[in-house]
């Protein structure tokens, strides 16, 4: 990795994509179906109704990270849950609520995350997150971690619920994706930007799937865990996880 001036070190935004940073996002992901259906099923608020408690607050902390002048792992990170959570509610809103069904609603969300990532290339020019150190790149990288999430939880559900797989299946599948992705990082020389938000799509539905299978009912599937509690564990795991492993921001390289 090309070293850089202790600047722009400074000016990034997002934190180095190492393997704690994915970690660390799977166990969001998770957190964010537990919560999501803690906030919709257990305290019965609805879909709807949860979708906009969660994206309030993911405005609220994107906007105040966007406004931050340094990485704030923090913050970023309640950023990332916020959008998870978001994610799931939406998700299960779009394709059930709505009745756009699972397949319909990944096959939308999918062209929403790729109309994000054109749109993006196309102002800015680059889509890394070696980018993300000004306001535009921060909205559009907020955007496409948005929708990703929501396709994400569409696209695990799919697979669980109506193909067949079950939690855990579904869960082994999407982790043997991940793997794979990981393989031909290290083997081939495939674009690093396009292997990250491969990725960064996989690690929703693969949390989405161990959650559900934490707090499903047993003839579900599911282990039948309380919501609540599970997402209190799942957090103190994230907590954990920021607290001990070290903060490395994105480097900036040089075109």
């Amino acid at each position: 990795m090309t070293t850089m001036h202790p600047s722009h070190s400074a000016a990034s935004k997002v934190p180095a994509v190492t393997i704690g940073f994915w970690v660390i996002k799977i166990l969001a992901t998770t957190l964010g179906e537990t919560a999501g259906d803690t906030f919709s099923m257990t305290l019965n608020l609805g879909y709807l109704a949860s979708s906009a408690i969660f994206l309030a607050a993911l405005i609220l902390l994107a906007t105040w990270q966007i406004a931050s002048t340094r990485y704030r792992p923090w913050l970023y990170w309640a950023t990332i849950i916020a959008s998870t959570t978001a994610g799931t509610t939406m998700a299960d809103f779009a394709t059930r609520s709505l009745g756009i069904g699972y397949a319909g609603g990944s096959a939308l969300l999918l062209a929403l995350v790729l109309l994000s990532l054109f749109a993006w290339h196309r102002a800015l020019g680059s889509i890394s997150v070696e980018a993300v150190h000004e306001p535009g790149a921060e909205r559009f990288y907020w955007i496409t971690i948005t929708l990703s999430q929501t396709l994400g939880t569409a696209l695990g559900d799919w697979l669980a619920d109506t193909r067949g797989l079950g939690y855990l299946g579904a869960a082994a599948i999407f982790a043997a994706l991940l793997a794979g992705l990981a393989a031909a990082y290290y083997a081939t020389s495939i674009s690093r930007v396009a292997l990250f938000w491969a990725a960064f799509i996989l690690t929703r539905p693969l949390g989405a799937a161990v959650g559900d299978f934490l707090d499903k009912p047993l003839d579900h599937g599911g282990l039948a865990l309380s919501r609540p509690l599970a997402s209190l564990v799942l957090g103190a795991m994230i907590v954990l996880l920021v607290m001990v492993l070290p903060h490395r921001t994105a480097a900036k390289r040089g075109r």
